[in-house]
């Protein structure tokens, strides 16, 4: 699955749970993550998306360095199995379940 299609599907999900999937494009700053997650009543997480094979570039691994040195929550989400591991961590195994189900994993 490519990555924008995780990305869709990310975006979606956080939707439904009444959250929001902001696309971060900063200026000045490549290699800040894709996505900035909130979901209700939460602290925002950063999300950096990637397919099952895909790696870090140096300077996402900078940019994902200087966040959590902020005390920031990032997770590098690597294909589908990824995704749904992530709605697990924070909390959503209702979602996992459900992207289970529906992708095979």
């Amino acid at each position: 699955m490519r990555e924008k299609d995780i990305e869709k599907v990310l975006v979606d999900e956080v939707k439904r749970l009444g959250g929001r999937a902001y696309k971060w494009v900063s200026p000045g700053n490549a290699g800040v993550p894709d996505r900035i997650v909130i979901f209700p009543d939460r602290e925002p997480v950063f999300v950096e998306l990637k397919t099952d094979t895909g790696t870090l570039t140096a300077l996402q691994k900078v940019q994902i360095d200087r966040l959590q040195a902020l005390g920031q929550l990032v997770y590098i989400v690597r294909g589908m199995d990824g995704l749904s591991q992530f709605f697990q961590d924070m909390g959503y195994e209702s979602v996992s379940k459900a992207l289970d189900c529906r992708y095979d994993l």
